[in-house]
């Protein structure tokens, strides 16, 4: 079993060294281990050449069907280390990065800790993955993300919406756009997913949906929004991101609201999981969203 979590380590890194360094190992002990487990099975897993490893049908048809099964494992080991009074063992969840900047941080601070002897397990991905297969418990995506088979949670809050900003500096020296389609005639800032495709414009208003596609004159992967919401800050240009990541730099004057009575409306984001089954720390998890979810909101 050992040699299968090696042999996973290496399909989900796509390599022997992306492969080793997860694992704390030397690339050669890896490649050593996959090499045993093919002559024990009698059939390769993975086709070498100097410069990629690519798994074969076979190797392909194990991780698929292996990669669930050590999902159940880790969780049975949770379940039993977690028989005692307290909830004990590992947490991992594959999450958006989205959820990272001021959702999901104040939730792990309280979950934490309401559960001391827990260790939680981030793996930051926005591309779109089966948590389970890449070896986690749970994963958070927004609602349009989610497997129909998979079991979800709310997570945070309910409704977000995508706001468009810009320094007042900017405003006084370009204007302000009156409608979503003169964003063409202005410097954007527009962030794009690590699979290279542009996170969309779109906006509406009284029913009426425009979708605008402005060059961007920066453009900045998702993972590094913050350092996008900066550069906006500093007159560069309109960013579009989203409203509860900016509503601090409203509150200061950094930035402005441009065309707030366009921004739409999404549903927040879920933790999804297989219904089949449910480890300790997860169920704990679980729990604990559905109780933060039910408590009233703070009165302002």
């Amino acid at each position: 079993m050992d040699d299968v979590a090696i042999f996973l380590a290496v399909f989900r890194g796509q390599g022997f060294r992306a492969a080793a360094k997860t694992l704390g190992l030397a690339p050669s002990t890896v490649s050593e281990r996959i090499t045993a487990l093919e002559v024990s099975l009698g059939v390769p897993l993975f086709i070498r050449t100097t410069r990629s490893v690519t798994p074969t049908e076979a190797g392909r048809m194990l991780a698929d069907r292996m990669a669930p099964l050590l999902s159940e494992m880790r969780s049975v080991m949770n379940d039993v280390a977690s028989s005692q009074r307290e909830v004990r063992g590992l947490l991992r969840l594959n999450v958006t990065g989205a959820v990272m900047v001021d959702i999901l941080p104040p939730l792990l601070e309280q979950f934490l800790d309401r559960h001391p002897l827990l260790r939680v397990e981030i793996m930051v991905d926005d591309r779109l993955v089966d948590a389970t297969a890449e070896g986690c418990d749970a994963g958070i995506r927004y609602g349009e993300h989610l497997a129909r088979d998979s079991v979800a949670v709310p997570v945070g809050p309910r409704r977000q919406r995508l706001a468009l900003a810009a320094a007042p500096d900017y405003l006084a020296s370009r204007g302000l756009p009156v409608h979503p389609t003169a964003l063409a005639e202005h410097h954007c800032i527009r962030l794009k997913y690590s699979s290279g495709a542009l996170i969309p414009w779109e906006f509406e208003r009284n029913g009426e949906t425009v979708s605008v596609n402005p060059a961007g004159r920066l453009t900045i992967g998702v993972n590094g929004a913050s350092g996008a919401i900066e550069l906006a800050k500093k007159g560069q240009g309109i960013i579009a991101v989203f409203e509860n990541w900016l509503q601090p730099c409203f509150t200061t004057g950094e930035l402005l609201p441009v065309l707030p009575e366009w921004w739409p409306e999404f549903e927040g984001p879920w933790l999804y999981f297989p219904s089949r089954f449910m480890s300790a720390p997860l169920r704990a998890f679980v729990d604990f969203l559905k109780k933060v979810q039910s408590m009233p909101e703070p009165l302002d």
